[in-house]
């Protein structure tokens, strides 16, 4: 069902993609999507209760990871959640407000993940290639100045791409080729070319986000130089086991995010934007807790030490071990 409308004020509601026709098709993507959603609230949860709570993951890669498992979590429950309802309840529609909000948070979250993943490949560079000058590059105040530049450009990108596209006049019904609410879908919605002038700003953001990518590659070509050089095989070897993952999925997000925004109107599907969608906006979220945390020996051993002293607790045993983190040793 299309609203044939004459501007985007008089649109009161869109239209979503809907996953499936059928009921049982609808309620089966419900529950899958529901699994993937709760895997990955657990997972960026865990991470960020751990190294809040355990003063030895005071570092600067873990405080940077800490921010990138609070931008999963929003970025996953902005995109699914709605989803999830729409599926439950047989419904397509999301109001006016609710799609500009949606937008927002999207654009907000996965812009600031961009900018941080890029912090984070530098860190790594310092730490590598650069080992004695590391605590002096990324002091604490370094650390916050940069995670603040991520989190407030990515901000005020938001800002100017979400007032730009709901300031378009919109005739083209109401109805949006993708399960949530995406620029590129709002704008194939336009009957002005108005439209061109967030067009403009959309070559701008994928152009900065394109330097970030090359950075990014940059910093690791740079790393796996270093890392070769490691007379031992097995250092080598877990260098590469961590590095590649981290590598692999920055490439998944930023590419299949700048494909999403920049592809032409000619190669666009609905089965292909949902499938790039999911790319970008639900994969690396998901799997980001295993790919930089789940691997790393140093955040498992905190972790199993973290629950081991809740069942401790739990069990109420009068004396909690010293490894234990500060607010766990109460008797």
């Amino acid at each position: 069902m299309k609203q044939q409308m004459s501007n985007s004020s008089s649109i009161t509601q869109f239209l979503l993609l809907a996953f499936a026709d059928r009921r049982e098709l609808q309620l089966l993507h419900f529950w899958l999507f529901l699994g993937i959603y709760l895997a990955a609230l657990l997972g960026n949860s865990l991470i960020i209760t751990t190294i809040a709570c355990d003063h030895h993951l005071h570092t600067p890669m873990y405080f940077f990871l800490l921010n990138l498992s609070l931008l999963d979590l929003g970025a996953i429950s902005t995109s699914l959640t709605k989803a999830m309802v729409n599926s439950l309840l047989d419904t397509r529609a999301i109001s006016h407000l609710g799609c500009a909000a949606q937008l927002f948070l999207l654009v907000f979250l996965l812009g600031a993940e961009c900018a941080l993943l890029t912090v984070m490949a530098y860190d790594r560079y310092v730490a590598i290639c650069k080992p004695l000058h590391y605590e002096t590059i990324l002091g604490s105040r370094a650390c916050v100045h940069m995670a603040a530049a991520a989190w407030g450009s990515a901000f005020l990108n938001a800002v100017l791409h979400t007032a730009s596209t709901f300031s378009l006049p919109l005739c083209k019904g109401n109805a949006v080729n993708q399960f949530f609410c995406e620029i590129p879908q709002i704008l194939k919605l336009s009957c002005s070319l108005s439209y061109l002038r967030e067009v403009g700003l959309l070559a701008l953001t994928c152009l900065l986000a394109s330097a970030c990518f090359v950075f990014i590659v940059l910093s690791y070509v740079q790393i796996f130089r270093a890392v070769l050089r490691i007379p031992s095989e097995q250092g080598q070897h877990k260098a590469f086991s961590t590095c590649l993952p981290h590598l692999a999925v920055v490439s998944l997000f930023i590419s299949t995010g700048m494909f999403a925004y920049l592809k032409p109107l000619s190669i666009s599907s609905p089965a292909l934007d949902l499938v790039v969608g999911l790319l970008y906006s639900v994969v690396p979220p998901a799997v980001n807790p295993l790919i930089y945390s789940m691997r790393n020996q140093e955040m498992k051993g905190a972790l199993r030490k973290m629950c081991e002293c809740l069942l401790l607790q739990i069990n109420k045993v009068p004396i909690i071990p010293l490894g234990c983190p500060l607010y766990l040793r109460k008797c």
